[in-house]
């Protein structure tokens, strides 16, 4: 009879397919260790199960504009910051394509984001990130600039698109067909993806900026309002990304 132990092995080990195999063969089994390992992993399973059920459901508008061909999503991150760039991302994904635990950005932390954008990127058809500096901002307002990198994520894809689902909004200049979808980064897959890429990105970056002015804190409030910022912003007044139409009420 095998140890304990070394069942514990073989369900850490199996796939999830193997599994089901491994309840039946210890079903028998009398110890209250092996009973606990088929609870434990049955949970697990359950749980998978009820992922990829979610994931299903936000598939669902790529399934709905197939027809029209390759189905991109579009989202952007930082437009309500006081510092920093807008950016946005632009991701056609492939036919029931599985990343589990895919969401909109803002519910998913900043470790699982991580992970998520190596996993977007690796498995995605095409992926392009779109970019709109603070002076842009300043020159032509927040929605504008937030169009313009849109527009820039979108002409960075190869193979090009041939519909697009947005998050909200509708992108002038674009002539593809466009889904605008309200909280479409809950809603659709393609979209919460492209949420991950922006997001992951625009962070990365603050966190750069933060290594060459430490004294605003961008590292850890990445551009938005914090008290701990606007505090910095009136001691030290504004630095080279902030946006001046954005903080007139404190500086």
């Amino acid at each position: 009879m095998k140890s304990i132990g070394e069942i514990k092995t073989e369900f850490a080990q199996a796939g999830d397919k193997e599994l089901s195999a491994l309840f039946e063969r210890y079903a028998d089994d009398g110890r209250a260790g092996v009973a606990g390992l088929i609870i434990q992993y049955r949970k697990k399973l359950e749980k998978l199960e009820a992922e990829r059920k979610r994931l299903d459901a936000m598939r669902s508008y790529e399934r709905e504009y197939a027809r029209y061909g390759l189905v991109c999503g579009i989202d952007e991150a930082g437009r309500g910051p006081l510092a920093g760039p807008v950016v946005a991302g632009a991701v056609i994904l492939p036919e029931d394509c599985e990343i589990l635990y895919l969401n909109d950005s803002k519910q998913l932390s900043a470790k699982r984001r991580e992970e998520l954008f190596d996993e977007i990127r690796e498995k995605a058809v095409a992926w392009g990130i779109g970019m709109a500096s603070p002076a842009r901002i300043d020159e032509i307002n927040i929605l504008q600039a937030t169009y313009e990198a849109m527009r820039q994520a979108v002409g960075a894809l190869d193979p090009a698109p041939q519909i697009l689902l947005n998050d909200a909004v509708r992108i002038p200049g674009i002539e593809l067909p466009q889904v605008p979808i309200i909280k479409g980064d809950a809603k659709s897959l393609s979209i919460a993806a492209a949420s991950v890429l922006a997001k992951v990105t625009r962070d990365r970056l603050m966190v750069e900026y933060d290594k060459v002015m430490p004294e605003y804190g961008f590292a850890a409030h990445k551009g938005y309002g914090s008290a701990a910022h606007i505090e910095a912003l009136k001691k030290y007044g504004p630095s080279p990304i902030h946006r001046r139409t954005f903080i007139g009420n404190f500086v």
